[in-house]
């Protein structure tokens, strides 16, 4: 944006300011897509730590004065605090404002907020595909959307033009935007985000209680693969947790199809069935290659990272 255009929103309202939020934050200031920025969080230090990052205009420890006269609210809290919160600040929603959120579920959240959004308020939930395994307001930055994608998710009857602005703001702040059901969009995390970080964090936790295998050995020889599990399995507890527990049906029917197909490549491991085994790496390829042809990764050597500095 120019210094001559209108923001797309006069006051914005970020309830928590972690990596998602403090990214959206960083993106709004620098570009000038809303007018002023309140944040607001649960505890002091971090409200405090936003405070001297500079990540806003007003701060507050209670969200419902951080939402007063807010056009745009975005809850970036764990999925399973998103019914309290919203209670908590319905009655300070202004006629007009959009509220959303961040969490990587969709259909239990909808059943969450809902019940409270008060008449006359637009409820636009989303989820931004993008992030780290770091957390906190320090971790956020403002190309953390840039070419990745957001889900809009409107519950059936959701007033068209408060998804065109939220979508517009998306937009805006680098992502690629697509509209999709809650439902439809819990089943397709569930297998492209939910199952890959629930298997991250098995494998490291049997690692971590190998017997015949010892700490310094799994740390010191990581191979690639491993390694990348280990950031995976770094991702926010709290989160996580929430997730698995808030999107358990989808996650469970995709669970028992990846455990059918593991016990049928654990059968052609046992039964020396190299072609089955060469067919299913060979189209595992393809997809990879396909990731990287939509821009969702890069093919450079080692995923895009450098030499480990030793």
């Amino acid at each position: 944006m120019t210094a001559s255009d209108k923001p797309l929103f006069g006051k914005l309202a970020l309830i928590g300011i972690g990596l998602i939020g403090g990214s959206i934050a960083r993106r709004a200031r620098r570009d000038g897509l809303v007018g002023h920025i309140a944040i607001s969080t649960r505890r002091a230090e971090t409200l405090e730590r936003a405070r001297e990052l500079d990540l806003g205009d007003s701060y507050c420890l209670d969200p419902a004065q951080a939402v007063k006269d807010a056009d745009l609210v975005i809850l970036c809290v764990p999925v399973g605090a998103s019914g309290a919160v919203t209670e908590a600040i319905a009655g300070a929603l202004k006629p007009g404002a959009i509220v959303s959120d961040v969490g990587s579920v969709k259909g239990d959240v909808v059943k969450q907020m809902q019940p409270f959004i008060p008449q006359g308020v637009h409820f636009v939930p989303a989820h931004p595909v993008a992030g780290t395994e770091q957390s906190g307001p320090d971790s956020g930055f403002a190309d953390l959307f840039d070419e990745r994608w957001c889900i809009v998710t409107p519950p059936e009857g959701t007033d068209a033009a408060a998804v065109d602005r939220l979508v517009g703001f998306w937009t805006a702040l680098g992502s690629n935007v697509e509209v999709m059901e809650p439902e439809r969009h819990d089943l397709v995390l569930a297998i492209t985000s939910h199952i890959p970080h629930l298997i991250a964090y098995n494998i490291v936790g049997t690692a971590a209680h190998l017997e015949k295998v010892t700490a310094s050995e799994v740390i010191k020889f990581s191979a690639g693969g491993f390694r990348d599990f280990t950031r995976i399995a770094a991702s926010d507890p709290t989160m996580w947790r929430d997730v698995f527990l808030h999107n358990k049906d989808a996650v469970l029917e995709m669970l028992g199809r990846f455990i059918e197909d593991l016990f049928a490549l654990q059968r052609s491991i046992r039964f020396g069935e190299g072609d089955k085994l060469y067919d299913l790496f060979t189209r595992t390829r393809a997809i990879r290659r396909s990731i990287v042809d939509v821009g969702q990764d890069t093919s450079a050597p080692d995923f895009g990272r450098g030499p480990t500095k030793r």
